[in-house]
């Protein structure tokens, strides 16, 4: 309750003195109240009210008669008269008799206690008079409230009614003036198509029969039998699931907004149709365009409403379960026509793709769906450089583009089709070229470079997302999905599908000597060739062989002998060269992929220079062992050094950052790692390793 006004408190006063008969507070008394004593003008006094009629005044100034009486004057004198003390101010000729003052002062004081006990006593009678309405009022308000909540459901029930009333008339408007109209016209006159009249209303006839021949009758009966029936939800839970029709309405609204734009501007019959319609009056001076968006607001309007009506629904109403049930179905309702402004936006970024690939007719597939597109960069597997490339990921393929340096029409060029029945995709974890990951289609095998961890890992997931959701649908792709887990060199080649898939080809700079027969290449007699059926990188005597390849349409390619024997069925020739091999004849992926540390090291002589490169690699069931190769892809170990009793020597002042010797009593050998980080690293895990210390649970 607020706090009351002190200045307003005189108000009290004033139901007392009209209680009494009497008159309230002139302005000028309220302006002296409010005025401080200091500034008042001397002498003047402001007196309580007095009560005008001489029959309420108190009984004893009643029976004395005063000279003041006589002439019709009140017993206290003129309001602001001078007081009794001072009579030398009173005028001359005075009629009041001696003692007169006296007497006159004893009844004030009489009359004053007395009016002030009864305006006492009338303030305790208004105070418990104003109390008794206030309960009663309260329990007025609670009775009002009752009533109160019967009648906002009625008014949200008939704001419902007459909405859709005003509703249908909006829907009449488009479908049987404008669409009729314009389609007559297009019909008998062919001034513009009559597929674009279609497509700008699209099933807003359906809309109109719903709503006029269904709802509105339904909705109208019920508001009529209101008072047997105050209840609106098992109707909306009924007319609910027929709002799915507004999801193709609209999907077609923003085509439809551009059609009405293109064609006013292209046809002046269209325009003068549509001008002339909306000069009448059913169209309120509002637009075509205005009319049509009211069925895009129609199905939020029935949401919020009945969100209103179940706030005040009573928790125990009968109508609770059918609206809530109602409610339940129209936001599925609104999230289906989200969904279809969510497929009509993919549609068009879909198409605006088909036009920067300049696609054939055979490749546009409106079923198709964009996944992911971006730049990228595709690492040779000749000469290992990388140039940039653009990738579009699409739910049944992958597209392989080279961009094209053009601002208008087609803007990339199509350089691989991968599809998804049978691709697969895996990180490479190369040291030489982080963030790269392996995409392996039936025709070819693309090693890519992302530019970050972060995007790297967005492709693989969104690639793999795709595969296992085309797998889930065609239910053609059965072959062992655990390849996709391991390293695709590890994979034997009759578990590859030998011949009916690309390979993944081995860059040319990864390999040191041929795969095969393990003998070093050189630029004169030993030059690289690639096996077409397996991707090694093997020397021309391995690889004179010939085969028909299943992934190359059959096609005569050129393999190495082990893959020639396997594809023309003869076995047992892998098994017998595995009998053969000895301690450096370990391949350094299959070694590198089970490490306790791996990396390109160089070699420093004693002279201080700079020696040859090589890939290092300390196996983890061979901790003891440092394995020295030519190549992260080599068959075969150039050397190798036990590391048993070598240690790590401690950097001097002055030394390489990246550098680091280890010792053992006379002999030392030297490397060059590529980071300071690197160099710790490979201390650390040789110190351990050396001394025995927990060296099979290092982490790498």
């Amino acid at each position: 309750m607020e706090k009351e006004d002190p200045r307003n408190r005189m108000t009290v006063f004033d139901m007392v003195s009209k209680f009494e008969g009497g008159s309230s507070r002139t302005d000028e008394d309220q302006r002296k109240l409010a005025m401080p004593r200091a500034l008042m003008p001397p002498g003047a006094r402001l007196e309580a009210p007095r009560p005008a009629d001489p029959e309420h005044w108190p009984q004893r100034e009643q029976d004395r008669e005063t000279p003041q009486r006589k002439h019709g004057e009140n017993s206290r004198g003129p309001r602001h008269s001078p007081l009794p003390a001072r009579k030398e101010c009173e005028p001359p000729g005075s009629t009041e008799p001696p003692g007169a003052s006296r007497d006159f002062t004893w009844k004030k004081m009489h009359s004053f206690r007395k009016r002030h006990s009864t305006q006492r006593l009338i303030r305790r009678e208004v105070k418990s008079t104003l109390e008794g309405p206030e309960e009663e009022e309260e329990e007025t308000v609670k009775e009002e409230k009752k009533e109160t909540v019967e009648e906002k459901l009625f008014k949200i029930a008939k704001e419902l009614l007459d909405t859709e009333k005003a509703y249908v008339s909006r829907l009449h408007l488009l479908d049987q003036v404008f669409y009729a109209e314009l389609l007559k016209e297009a019909r008998l006159c062919s001034s513009f198509p009559e597929d674009i009249v279609k497509q700008i209303f699209s099933n807003i006839s359906s809309v109109f029969q719903f709503h006029q021949q269904f709802f509105l009758p339904e909705l109208q009966r019920r508001m009529d039998d209101w008072g047997s029936n105050p209840r609106i939800g098992d109707i909306l839970q009924k007319v609910a699931p027929f709002l799915k029709m507004y999801g193709q309405y609209v999907c077609c609204f923003d085509r439809a907004m551009d059609l009405i734009t293109t064609w006013m501007e292209k046809s002046p019959r269209f325009e003068e149709i549509v001008l002339d319609i909306q000069k009448r009056e059913a169209c309120g001076n509002l637009t075509l365009q205005h009319h049509m968006l009211e069925p895009v607001q129609r199905v939020p309007r029935y949401e919020m409403l009945l969100k209103d009506y179940l706030k005040k629904l009573p928790p125990g109403s009968l109508d609770r379960a059918d609206s809530e049930k109602a409610l339940e179905i129209i936001f599925e309702a609104a999230k289906h026509s989200n969904a279809a402004i969510a497929d009509m936006e993919h549609l068009e970024k879909l198409w605006e793709v088909y036009e920067m690939l300049g696609m054939e007719e055979e490749m546009v597939d409106p079923s198709n769906k964009l996944i992911k597109e971006g730049p990228i960069l595709k690492i040779s597997f000749r000469s290992a450089s990388r140039k940039e490339r653009h990738i579009f990921l699409f739910n049944n393929m992958l597209l392989y583009c080279v961009p094209k340096f053009s601002l208008v029409g087609v803007r990339f060029f199509i350089r691989t089709r991968l599809d998804m029945d049978g691709m697969q995709v895996k990180d490479l974890n190369d040291v030489e070229f982080p963030h790269a990951f392996l995409v392996s289609g039936k025709l070819r095998t693309l090693e890519l470079q992302a530019r970050s961890q972060e995007e790297m890992q967005s492709w693989i997931q969104a690639c793999q997302q795709a595969i296992d959701q085309n797998e889930k649908k065609t239910e053609s792709f059965k072959a062992a999905t655990s390849s996709l887990a391991q390293d695709l060199q590890q994979v034997s080649v009759e578990r590859q599908e030998l011949g009916k898939r690309a390979p993944q080809l081995i860059r040319d700079k990864l390999v040191s000597m041929c795969m095969r027969c393990k003998e070093p290449f050189n630029a004169f007699i030993r030059r690289r060739h690639h096996c077409r059926a397996c991707g090694y990188v093997v020397c021309w005597k391995c690889s004179d062989y010939k085969a028909a390849l299943e992934y190359d349409e059959n096609r005569q390619n050129r393999v190495c002998f082990e893959c020639s024997s396997i594809l023309e069925g003869q076995t047992g020739t892998r098994d017998r060269e595995d009998k053969k091999r000895g301690i450096l004849e370990k391949e350094a992926a299959e070694v590198s992929g089970r490490s306790l540390m791996c990396s390109f090291l160089q070699v420093l002589e004693k002279n201080g220079r700079v020696g040859s490169r090589g890939w290092f690699v300390i196996p983890r069931d061979e901790p003891m062992i440092l394995y020295m190769y030519a190549a992260p892809q080599d068959v075969k170990a150039q050397s190798t050094i036990p590391l048993l009793g070598y240690q790590v020597k401690e950097l001097l002042p002055g030394d390489n950052r990246c550098a680091f010797q280890l010792t053992q009593s006379k002999q030392t050998l030297s490397f060059l790692a590529e980071s300071e980080e690197q160099r710790e690293r490979w201390a650390e895990i040789i110190n351990q390793v050396a001394n025995g210390e927990n060296q099979w649970s290092l982490d790498v």
